[in-house]
This record gives C-alpha cells, structure tokens and sequence, in this order.
C-alpha cells in the first residue's frame, strides 16, 4: 500500500481524507481502497473528529477503477479475483454493524459519523459507488458522473443496485445503469443523485461550512443514531422503524447530550456537545 495515495488532515473536529492519484483522477487500485480504508478508521476511532469530508486531488473524485487494475483482475478487492476466487473480502469495518455494511465497499453506513462527499470532478464507477455511501453529496458545477459498468462488460456492483434507487427511482436507475451515459452535475442534482451544485472554487469552503455547523452545532451521539436509523430503514418496516426510534428516544433522555441540548437553547448560548 502506498501511504501517499490518500491524505489524511483534521482541522476544526472535521477529518478531510483526499484521494491522491492525480494524474489518475484517483483512478481506484486494491492500494488506495485499503488506504481510504485505514483513514476511515482513524476518523472513526478519533473521538475529536465529528465529520468526515471524502473529495479528491487534483481534477477528479474518483474516476472508477484503475483500467490497468482491471485488465489484472485486481481491482475490487486485495487478491486477484476470478471465477475460483470472486472476491477477497477484509474483517469487517465493524462487526456489530448490519451484515450490510460489511462487505469490502459498503462499510461508510458502519462509520458513526457523517461523511460528506465533496466531489470535485470527474465521478465514475467505483467512484460513484462511494460517493453513494457518503451521506451527503456537494458537486462542482463541472463535475461528470457515469456509472461506466456496462461499457466494461461488468454489471451494477458493489451495492450501487441497491443506492442508486433509493436515491433515484428504479426507472432512472436502469437508465443510468444500463446505458451507462454520462451526466453532468446539474442532471445529477435534478435526479437526485447529489444535494448540492457549487461553483468549483467555492466547493470545499461551502462543504466546509456545512461540516463546521454539525461539527459545533450538533450532538455527535444524535447523528450517530439518526444515521444509523436512517440506513435501517429500507430494512426494516414501518413498526419496526417506530419502535426502534421510540426506543432510542427514551435512551436519549438519560444522556449528557440531552441536557446539553435543553441547557444551551435555553440559556440562550452555543453549544457544548460532548457525545455522551
């Protein structure tokens, strides 16, 4: 693994990994996935860190999987994959996480933070795959999406079949997945696919902004459930949903977050979460 192929900083309880691969618009390799991997990880353990933001260097997000990893059969997981051997999966992210969130690609549900995609540029494959885990997306205004699988000969992978319509619909999926068309930023927001369009150079400041709110602003333990609630949900029914948020309102009460919440507003000053 190559440890320059995603930085890793902090600053302001907002952890901001960056896949380096430039002059391969961060093109995806078994190398980089374990190193984006490890930062999430380290966000995930660090108690400082509130928010994650994912972007990428230079022009490009993530442009999918590397072609020369693809033509090696080396691309999805560590070891090489073939018809014997069709994947190669680590530990999971987290073992008390749902069976879901523990396959190679899909562990970001399992990260009990928010981590925003701030895709900056060209967003393909794989690329999308992660941008679709992330659980908000803010796109430059110039950025490409494609979901590129079915101009490999490959099909819609590493769970995109089940993101993408829970973002979009079934029938706008099958468009994006069967022709594999490539949109441009303004159609990803009009189907769904990102929540926010920026001008380029105001990108990371706006995901910024954002991630400095619910970093000084919110109860990192409420966001922590919510998002796992929230990424239950298509598993669950609609008793189920309610009884499972009846139950962690209850829990919520008996906690410092709780207290800290009704004290702030009512004493008419900023917050000071804690997380416990």
């Amino acid at each position: 693994m190559n440890d320059t192929d995603v930085l890793y900083e902090v600053s302001q309880r907002i952890a901001t990994i960056t896949l380096n691969r430039p002059d391969r618009l961060n093109a995806y390799t078994a190398g980089l996935g374990d190193a984006l991997r490890a930062a999430m990880r380290r966000a995930t353990d660090d108690a400082e860190v509130r928010v994650i933001v994912l972007t990428g260097a230079g022009r490009g997000f993530c442009a999918g999987a590397d072609m020369d990893s693809l033509s090696a059969g080396t691309a999805s997981g560590g070891a090489t994959l073939s018809a014997e051997n069709p994947k190669a999966e680590p530990a999971p992210f987290d073992p008390a996480s749902s069976p879901d969130y523990q396959t190679p690609h899909s562990y970001f549900p399992a990260v009990p933070k928010p981590i925003i995609a701030a895709i900056n540029g060209a967003c393909a494959g794989l690329g999308l795959v992660y941008a679709l885990y992330c659980d908000q997306r803010f796109a430059a205004a110039g950025a490409k999406f494609t979901t590129a699988f079915a101009r490999r000969g490959l099909i819609a992978e590493h769970g995109i079949s089940h993101t993408l319509p829970r973002l979009v619909g079934l029938a706008k999926s099958l468009d994006l997945l069967m022709s594999a068309r490539k949109f441009d930023a303004d159609e990803a927001l009009r189907l769904g696919v990102v929540d926010r369009v920026l001008p380029a150079d105001e990108l990371m400041a706006a995901v910024r902004a954002y991630a400095l709110d619910l970093a000084d602003n919110v109860s990192p333990r409420s966001m922590a459930v919510i998002k796992r609630q929230l990424w239950a949900v298509d598993q669950l029914s609609m008793r189920e949903a309610i009884a499972i948020g009846n139950r962690e309102m209850l829990a919520s009460f008996s906690t410092a977050d709780f207290k800290e919440g009704v004290a702030h507003f009512v004493e008419k000053r900023p917050a000071a979460f804690t997380g416990q």
